[in-house]
């Protein structure tokens, strides 16, 4: 095996899915596409990718259409050099689009989105707002920082481009590797974690957890600002889809004055909190938030 391919072998028994592809101006887009019925879309965010969502897409295939996408250069998509692809958020929204326009997935779809995600599911749903029947909001924003919010210290040494920080993040793989242990209130399988982390296996596989962090709009100034303010301005418009937001309490990235701003804007939505969870509230509380989610998907049933 080349040290660039992707070894899933010791836990496929954790992800046994079909692997399918798309291609997107000659990259290839890797998704899920399990069940058969309403579709709901899962958007993962950084560093994870479609692996994050691997119970829940077992649970919900028996009843749904589950599709799940990695964002180009995550998980078993392909992994471009920056030349061949700009890592910027207009670009994350425009493949999901193209995704499901190739897919002829356009009504009552149910965005599961957590971290990055929210605000590719968001800007997504702001420019096909008819076809979004149902929104699941995990640890993740949909506008711009709570006012007086400042990136936590160790984004920004990556944001910001300090030279370690980039070593540490392509070279050792830090970012992903300690998400594992940082972002999670309980310890993981070891499984688990090589899960969570086999597709960032070598520097040129990282790119994408580097970029994702330096597309973090802060300023006029940064591409993706105008994006995030526009979703900013217009999240109101989904004040009448049925929402559920389930928030890990012990996230020091999305942390407890993103869930308010959730809850401020759309005080109606379903609220879950739970005080032991972190940033990857899947890993954390599975059990739970499967329960909850059958349960959120029946009572608003089309």
């Amino acid at each position: 095996m080349a040290s660039n391919e992707i070894d899933i072998r010791d836990f496929r028994h954790l992800y046994p899915f079909r692997s399918n592809y798309l291609s997107i101006k000659g990259l290839k887009y890797h998704y899920l596409d399990e069940g058969c019925g309403q579709p709901v879309v899962m958007l993962h965010g950084n560093p994870t990718w479609s692996f994050y969502y691997r119970d829940l897409v077992r649970a919900l295939a028996t009843e749904y259409r589950v599709i799940v996408p990695d964002h180009i250069g995550c998980g078993l998509s392909e992994k471009p050099s920056e030349k061949n692809y700009p890592f910027q958020l207009e670009n994350r929204i425009d493949d999901l689009a193209c995704l499901l326009r190739h897919l002829e997935i356009q009504e009552n779809i149910t965005l599961i989105v957590h971290d990055w995600g929210g605000m590719i599911g968001c800007a997504y749903a702001m420019n096909h707002l008819d076809r979004i029947r149902r929104l699941v909001i995990m640890n993740t924003a949909g506008f711009l920082p709570p006012i007086h919010k400042k990136i936590p210290f160790r984004l920004a040494l990556i944001r910001n481009l300090r030279p370690l920080a980039t070593f540490m993040v392509l070279g050792f793989n830090i970012f992903a590797w300690g998400a594992t242990f940082m972002a999670t209130g309980k310890r993981l399988p070891a499984n688990v974690r090589r899960g969570l982390t086999a597709p960032y296996n070598t520097w040129n596989n990282r790119r994408a957890t580097l970029k994702f962090v330096q597309d973090i709009p802060l300023r006029p100034s940064d591409p993706s600002y105008a994006i995030v303010c526009d979703v900013d301005r217009q999240l109101h418009r989904l004040d009448h889809i049925p929402m559920m937001i389930c928030w890990g309490q012990r996230d020091f990235v999305f942390d407890m004055d993103y869930f308010r701003e959730w809850q401020r804007r759309f005080p109606r939505a379903e609220t879950h909190l739970f005080p032991d969870a972190g940033h990857y509230i899947l890993e954390d509380e599975t059990g739970h938030i499967i329960a909850l989610t059958k349960d959120f998907l029946k009572k608003h049933s089309v």
